[in-house]
């Protein structure tokens, strides 16, 4: 799936931080300060190849990402919202990569607070004791590094998931999902709208060996709802999740609840990330009108997760 990256020259950082709220209205995926390219939301220099033209400008003080079809669909209205601001973007469409030789050369694996490794083939196996995911991330996002993926992954280690039954929406690598499985849950459905995305959270199933109890599934939450009717047999309602893991944006955070909070389980968890702290409020309303009460807030680096549970 191609994606376009938009650079946006601002003042400082305050009116970075206000048009990240204005560009989040549209759907736009992922926003970091800085020009660069985006590895699972973190910042690194550019390189040879991996924007189409070259390094920052100036000034740029807010990159955002967003899918090329999006773009084509809201591109005058946000060029007309950076013209109110007086600002300079410039829309750079991001090359093809080869995520395996960018992650072994500018990424450590990840620790999560002595509990869990997440690191590539090449990196050396965990200690005796903790538990570990490999991945192989392909084109995909999901290497672990990113504060709202690691925030996510913290959050499973200590959910009684033992034979629940989960969904992981927005899946990319599959890293949340395999986390689950290796967490000992019996069933989770990994959804993710690309297609690179759902073949290597396949791959990475399987070398992890819960390829069992992991489900890519090529689709939105909307797709998972269809299939779930389908195979729900004497019943007209889809059998539940104990557990559902969403880790993407505001605003298809917002799209999805209803749906989510249908498909939850009473006494089910959701977690939820993506965003940032000035979009809690809006977040947290939203899910309270869907009979889901708050139970917990994590903040790291600016990001926010939140934990919810089925009335």
């Amino acid at each position: 799936m191609d994606y376009i990256e938009l650079r946006v020259k601002c003042a400082d950082d305050e009116q970075a931080e206000i048009l990240t709220a204005e560009l989040a209205e549209w759907p736009f995926e992922s926003f970091i300060k800085g020009g660069g390219v985006l590895i699972e939301g973190e910042e690194i220099a550019d390189r040879e190849g991996t924007a189409g033209d070259g390094g920052p400008i100036e000034g740029e003080k807010l990159v955002a990402y967003i899918q090329k079809a999006a773009l084509s669909d809201c591109r005058r209205e946000v060029d007309a919202m950076l013209a109110r601001y007086g600002v300079q973007g410039r829309y750079v469409p991001i090359a093809t990569q080869n995520w395996n030789a960018v992650w072994e050369s500018d990424f450590p694996p990840v620790e999560v607070e002595g509990r869990l490794l997440i690191r590539a083939p090449f990196h050396a196996p965990a200690p005796a004791g903790v538990m570990e995911v490999v991945l192989t991330p392909h084109n995909s996002f999901g290497t672990g590094h990113h504060a709202t993926t690691w925030m996510m992954t913290r959050a499973l280690l200590d959910l009684p998931l033992a034979g629940r039954r989960g969904l992981d929406l927005g899946s990319g690598t599959g890293v949340l999902a395999i986390v689950a499985a290796k967490c000992g849950a019996a069933h989770v459905d990994a959804a993710d709208i690309d297609d690179w995305c759902e073949a290597s959270c396949r791959e990475n199933a399987a070398m992890n060996g819960v390829a069992d109890r992991v489900h890519p599934i090529l689709g939105d939450i909307f797709s998972v709802a269809s299939q779930l009717h389908d195979h729900t047999a004497a019943s007209d309602r889809p059998q539940p999740y104990d557990f559902i893991l969403e880790n993407i944006n505001r605003n298809i955070l917002l799209e999805a609840l209803p749906t989510t909070a249908r498909l939850l389980a009473p006494d089910g968890v959701l977690l939820m990330s993506g965003f940032l702290e000035e979009d809690v409020a809006v977040l947290r309303t939203a899910a309270e009108e869907h009979g889901l009460r708050h139970t917990a807030t994590y903040v790291r680096d600016g990001w926010v997760m939140l934990q919810f549970r089925k009335k």
